[in-house]
């Protein structure tokens, strides 16, 4: 199990090397208010001064602590000189020297030995990135420190909790703090490790509030009581280290800082731990083997071990479920260009295949939220073109005075003995005429139906295709092109349709049977004209009454009055009249229902033929002819920088992981139990 700390180290920095860290590894949060002793109880870990100190607010940025336990000098010499002792795969660092030091990642290559070194460059690495003037940072610094005196383990010391803004700081710094702490403590696979003082009451411990919020159990939290020495005379922590007050469930550990007069006199780690034990064995006889810094560097120690073992498992599933995304998304940025012409082939065809797979409802990215392609365009066919055709009233916009015009205008100056037949083609061809308008509508949707299809094959069909921004921008400039070329030509033919319909009013087409029953009443008038002279003259003397007051005009509702009297608006129409109106509209509808139920079956096959076919035919070879040239493939098959960049992200992430996934596997089961 002594692994297990090294190979989360080892992890960390697998994935550091990528500036993100998309796994959420096991490793200790340090919370505490301002100058609870945090700091010291770190350096106390370690038993370095190497901690920036100061009133205020001094841990400005997160600081990201790996203590990695080497052996001594002189036995790390005898591993290098190959004196049959197996290297250590810890000494990650061979030909140090020094007994102890350090390095930071912003610090590549770079070895402090120094320990005062490693504080100026804190500090240093804090201003950069905080200014100068107190301000904080979510921007961790991290630091390893190689030692034979530390046991292994990963802190994060992060800024005190604060509540009143001094210098730069915001006004909502006491809200930026909590906010930074709790993204930190929020991780599950982290351990809590809280430091109240002693000197102040633990119901109020801003550290213990923050750690309830993200561990309601307290599974994950170890408090540490820290300046016991401190406490007002005649009083003791006795029952808050006992759990007695408020209960933890991972322990709590109580530990006596250096003061400040031990900094300033530069007193020794040593002797500070040495006087710690002194005072926990007069005042604490009975809790002093589990008090103190060095059982609490054990303690931690133990934990966070335990606890790796614990989160191993899912953090194996979680690096083996990456993998396979990451790996996924560099399959979909494809490999760099090698062979221009066999890609842009490639790609022309696979457009032009899903382009008419889409048509034709084969396409493997099939939407469910709208209709689209070829089930759009059957729907425009048969829904909206004809229900739109069966909403016109063939009659409309017709009214009898229209009729009976027509009727008058095409008898010129003889009265008209029966119902002109020009008349009827004159009325029925002002309606038919209505129908071009929905038939070039349908084209219009069509068309528009075929350009959407060439953003649904770009975004689902052809991820390759977007790749390559200019080759994208060109194929669907052609496509447009095609389209736009056909479109007028479609247009054209839908109007001649409508036209050959105008041209010849065909009575005697077999569906017509109107005009055989108003043949036959037109010959019973007949008759009853030769037989009924005298009511013929009747009703001729009745139709002239009628003109005379008011109809027979060259203007349609407008008689001349040559008596200077007032013209009726309108006037009831005589029999012989509503007769001759009740023929013509029996049938215009007729023959109207007729023309429209050939307009709604040839319009989509004219749209078909000339637009959708035609496009699906000659779509690859006009891509082809249009864009396999040698002098453009270069130039279309320039990749993205987005695309390039990503790429390389994702294979440096995907190479990262693969590493993780072997640091893990290198753990065998035994060792975790």
């Amino acid at each position: 199990m002594e692994t297990l700390i090294p190979t989360i180290n080892r992890l960390q920095e697998v994935f550091l090397t990528l500036g993100a860290e998309i796994i959420q590894l096991p490793q200790i949060v340090v919370v505490g208010s301002q100058s609870s002793g945090k700091s010291s109880v770190l350096e106390s870990l370690v038993g370095r001064d190497f901690l920036p100190r100061g009133s205020g607010i001094v841990t400005r940025r997160p600081l990201v602590l790996q203590l990695v336990n080497v052996p001594p000098v002189q036995e790390r010499l005898k591993i290098e000189n190959g004196n049959g002792i197996k290297q250590n795969a810890q000494n990650s660092y061979p030909g140090v020297k020094a007994e102890e030091w350090g390095t930071f990642l912003h610090c590549k290559n770079q070895i402090f030995t120094d320990f005062q070194e490693i504080r100026r460059e804190i500090e240093a690495e804090t201003e950069r990135g905080s200014g100068d003037n107190k301000g904080i940072s979510p921007e961790p610094i991290y630091l390893k420190i190689f030692s034979p005196k530390v046991l292994n383990l990963t802190l994060v010391d992060l800024p005190g909790i604060t509540k009143v803004p001094v210098g730069d700081q915001p006004k909502d710094i006491e809200a930026q703090v909590q906010e930074m702490i709790l993204s930190f403590i929020s991780n599950p696979n982290c351990l809590i490790l809280a430091v109240s003082p002693a000197n102040s009451d633990l119901a109020t411990s801003d550290a213990l509030k923050l750690a309830r919020e993200v561990d309601p159990d307290g599974r994950r939290t170890l408090l540490v009581v820290s300046k016991l020495d401190l406490m007002d005379a005649g009083t003791d922590a006795l029952e808050v280290l006992l759990g007695r007050v408020i209960p933890v469930r991972l322990g709590i550990i109580g530990v006596v800082n250096r003061s400040q007069h031990d900094i300033n006199t530069q007193k020794s780690l040593e002797d500070s731990m040495k006087d710690e034990q002194a005072f926990l064995q007069r005042h604490y006889p009975s809790l002093v083997s589990r008090a103190g810094s060095r059982y609490l560097a054990k303690t931690l120690s133990r934990l966070l071990m335990h606890h790796i073992r614990d989160c191993l498992p899912d953090l194996k599933t979680r690096v083996t479920v990456l993998s396979a995304q990451y790996q996924a998304r560099l399959n979909s940025y494809g490999q760099p260009v090698e062979d221009h012409s066999a890609t842009l082939l490639q790609i022309v065809t696979k457009f032009a295949s899903d382009y008419c797979n889409t048509i034709e409802g084969t396409a493997r990215h099939i939407q469910t939220s709208e209709l689209c392609g070829g089930a759009r365009i059957c729907y425009i066919f048969h829904e909206t073109f004809g229900r739109t055709l069966q909403s016109i009233d063939p009659l409309a916009g017709l009214t009898d005075l229209d009729i009976l015009t027509a009727i008058r205008n095409a008898t010129g100056p003889r009265p008209a003995l029966f119902v002109p037949e020009v008349s009827f083609e004159l009325l029925v061809k002002r309606q038919i005429k209505r129908l071009e308008e929905p038939s070039l509508r349908c084209v219009e949707l069509v068309h528009e139906e075929l350009q959407r299809i060439i953003q649904h094959c770009s975004s689902f069909s052809t991820q390759e295709l977007l790749r390559f921004p200019k080759l994208h921008d060109s194929i669907v400039e052609v496509v447009t092109g095609l389209l736009r070329k056909r479109l007028p030509i479609t247009n054209e033919m839908v109007h001649h349709l409508v036209a050959i319909e105008l041209a010849y009013i065909n009575t005697k087409h077999p569906d017509f049977t109107d005009a055989a029953q108003v043949s036959a009443s037109v010959n019973s008038q007949q008759a009853e004209a030769l037989d009924g002279g005298k009511r013929w003259k009747n009703e001729k003397v009745t139709e002239e009454k009628a003109a005379a007051a008011g109809f027979g005009s060259p203007s349609k509702g407008q008689a001349i009055n040559l008596l200077d009297t007032a013209v009726p608006v309108s006037r009831k129409l005589s029999s012989r009249e509503q007769r001759d109106c009740e023929v013509i509209q029996r049938l215009i509808k007729s023959y109207f229902l007729i023309v429209r139920k050939s307009i709604q079956d040839s319009v989509p096959k004219t749209v078909m033929h000339f637009l959708v076919n035609y496009v699906k035919e000659h779509l690859q070879s006009e891509l082809v002819g249009q864009l396999y040239k040698q002098p453009l493939l270069q130039e279309l098959l320039i990749e993205s920088q987005d695309t390039a960049q990503q790429r390389t992200e994702v294979a440096q992430m995907l190479e990262a992981l693969k590493k993780a996934n072997n640091i893990i596997s290198e753990i065998r089961e035994t060792h975790l139990w």
